[in-house]
C-alpha cells in the first residue's frame, strides 16, 4: 500500500487538465473499515493536502459521528475521492472530478483493501461510477433508497455547506438516514 500511494502521490496523468497542478490527496491503508469516496479535493484540501481539511469535512464527520482523530486514521478510514487532485473552479463551484483518476487508481487500491465493511458514495459522480444502473432518477431518490444498496454501499449527498438548501427540504436525512448511519459506523469502529 505505502509503495501504491507514493505512485499515486506522483501522478501526473491528467496535469495538463489542472488549472492549479497535480496534487493527489489520498488516504488509506490496508486496514481499513470504512471507505469513503468523495467527488475530488476542494482548493482548501488542494493547498493543505489533508482530505476533507474543510467545513465540508466537519460536516461529513458529524454526519458519521466520529471525531477528527478516527477519521484520518486509515487504518479505520479510506479517503479516496473519485479525482485525486483538485480540478480548478467552474461557474457554480469546483469543477467535476477528472474522469481518468478512478479507473486508473480505485481497481489498485481496492484491491489491496480487504477490510472495507462499508463504502461511502459522497455526490452523483461516485454514485455514477459504483451504482451504475442501480441509481435512481437523480441523487436525492438515490440517496433516500439508500437501504437498497446496503450493506456494501451507503449513498450521501456532498456535505458542503452549500447543500443545506437541500438538507433542510429534505428532512428524513437527518431523521432517517443519518442514525442508520452513525449505528453502523460505530458497529464497524467497534468490530
Amino acid at each position: 500500500m505505502e509503495s501504491l500511494l507514493r505512485e499515486i502521490s506522483k501522478c501526473s496523468a491528467c496535469a495538463v487538465h489542472l488549472p492549479h497542478g497535480p496534487r493527489p490527496v489520498v488516504a488509506a491503508g490496508v486496514s481499513s473499515k470504512i471507505m469513503i469516496i468523495g467527488q475530488a479535493p476542494g482548493r482548501r484540501v488542494h493547498e493543505s493536502g489533508v482530505p476533507w481539511q474543510d467545513q465540508s469535512g466537519k460536516n461529513l464527520r458529524h454526519w458519521l459521528g466520529v471525531e477528527a482523530e478516527a477519521f484520518y486514521n486509515p487504518a479505520l478510514f479510506a479517503l479516496v475521492p473519485m479525482g485525486f487532485c483538485y480540478p480548478g473552479a467552474g461557474k457554480s463551484g469546483d469543477l467535476p472530478p477528472r474522469p481518468e483518476c478512478a479507473p486508473l487508481w480505485h481497481p489498485r487500491l481496492l484491491k489491496q483493501m480487504k477490510s472495507v465493511q462499508l463504502t461511502l458514495l459522497i455526490g452523483q459522480y461516485s454514485q455514477a461510477y459504483y451504482l451504475g444502473g442501480k441509481a435512481r432518477e437523480n441523487l436525492t431518490e438515490t440517496v433516500r433508497a439508500f437501504r437498497d444498496y446496503l450493506p456494501r454501499y451507503l449513498p450521501l449527498p456532498h456535505p458542503s455547506p452549500r447543500n443545506r438548501i437541500w438538507l433542510r427540504r429534505n428532512s428524513w436525512f437527518k431523521t432517517e438516514l443519518q442514525p442508520v448511519l452513525q449505528q453502523m459506523v460505530a458497529q464497524i469502529l467497534r468490530g
